[in-house]
């Protein structure tokens, strides 16, 4: 596809990113979708990511949307140290996701970036963090599940299976690392600029501290009486019911069904209007504390439809509910496409493809037009933005 003239509110913002596999790259990804100039360094062969998963012709599908309105420049950070202190004198951000301490090591530190550009906004993203016990281990998305208490969230509730607890399918600590360093760094700026220090900040951000946020209630509830939250499946411990149901035709459906309006709604539309008066059922607390026999009554009901029927029975008495989702589902539905939240675009190394539309969304801004261009080669750009930053002749290799 054509580029598209840039827009959104980060339009004039240039960023650096120095990031590889995902939570780096996704926090830029951000930024551009955004309206932000990133240029994204690689290493000579590329983005490890650029190995992952499908690929047409050689060109990894993934990358169209990890990659998209970036430009890519190749530069080995060991031997063209010059060039990237070059690039970081005339850029407003640099995102770095390397293992801790590595930036340092590749003589590209902090106080080295700030003493060439004091106004840089430095985003680290790593497994445990910049500092801490732990600083120095590895770490991918799996492991900062695992720590950040997610990981035993999604376990099966004790005695249901002897399998592990599963993950949730993606990266969801890189993701959540990435978003969070993005909001990090938007905060570094609106105090280098609008509140006028015109001091650029380190942002320290890692996979651990994301997931941990996440857990709502809990250290309070551990701290008040040593409580631990222990794995509900489907379920959750304080809504009743909300739970995922298996219907007719093999698929499942999620029901919402928390509150006492909707509830009475709900015993009314699965022909269970007794239940919507009965006194077990009468408070959110009782009905969590009755939960086993009101689930098995709602279960009995969705299996005698498909769930896509029992959804529309539901819908119609305005429960919240939906079937479970599968990335075919996602591509069809319609009120995803109207949004475009998915959306076509064109990729001129894989063909016609479909991309996730912007999850922030600014009136004047159409939605459609958030992809500016698809992830390109390694180093499409190299020439371009050496020319353009640095005024360095575009025959450079």
């Amino acid at each position: 596809m054509s580029a598209r003239a840039r827009t959104g509110p980060l339009v004039g913002l240039k960023v650096l990113e120095i990031g590889h596999y995902i939570a780096g790259p996704f926090c830029t990804r951000i930024l551009a979708d955004l309206g932000a100039e990133v240029v994204k360094i690689e290493p000579p062969g590329g983005d490890p990511i650029r190995g992952w998963g499908a690929a047409i012709d050689g060109h990894p599908v993934w990358f169209s949307i990890h990659g998209r309105n970036k430009k890519s420049i190749v530069l080995d950070l060991k031997r063209e140290r010059d060039t990237v202190l070059a690039l970081a004198a005339r850029a407003d951000v640099l995102v770095e996701n390397l293992r801790a301490g590595q930036l340092e090591r590749l003589g590209l530190g902090p106080d080295v970036l700030h003493a060439t550009n004091p106004r840089l906004v430095i985003a680290r993203v790593s497994g445990y963090g910049q500092d801490g016990p732990y600083r120095d281990k590895p770490a991918f998305g799996a492991i900062g599940e695992a720590i950040g208490g997610l990981r035993h969230l999604t376990g099966h509730p004790s005695g249901a299976s002897d399998l592990p607890p599963p993950r949730c399918g993606i990266s969801i600590s890189d993701d959540l690392a990435g978003m969070y360093a993005a909001i990090g760094l938007l905060a570094a700026l609106w105090q280098r600029d609008a509140a006028g220090t015109g001091r650029g900040r380190v942002v320290d951000v890692n996979l651990v501290d994301s997931v941990v946020s996440l857990m709502e209630g809990m250290l309070p509830e551990y701290a008040m009486d040593g409580r631990i939250r222990q794995p509900a499946g489907a379920a959750i411990p304080t809504a009743s019911p909300t739970n995922t149901y298996p219907c007719a035709d093999g698929k499942w459906l999620c029901i919402a069904g928390n509150s006492d309006l909707i509830f009475r709604r709900m015993m009314t539309a699965i022909g269970q209007p007794a239940l919507a008066e009965a006194p077990d059922y009468a408070t959110n607390a009782l009905r969590c504390a009755n939960r086993a026999p009101l689930d098995a009554a709602i279960a009995a009901w969705t299996r005698t439809l498909p769930a896509k029927d029992a959804e529309a029975v539901l819908e119609a008495a305005e429960v919240p509910c939906s079937r479970l989702y599968d990335i075919a589902d996602i591509a069809a539905d319609p009120h995803l496409r109207a949004r475009h939240a998915v959306q076509e675009v064109d990729d001129p190394l894989i063909g016609r493809t479909l991309h996730p539309g912007p999850v922030i969304r600014l009136d004047g801004d159409p939605p459609e037009n958030v992809v500016a261009w698809t992830g390109p080669a390694a180093g499409a750009h190299t020439q371009e933005v050496l020319r353009d930053w640095l005024g360095e002749a575009a025959g450079r290799p």
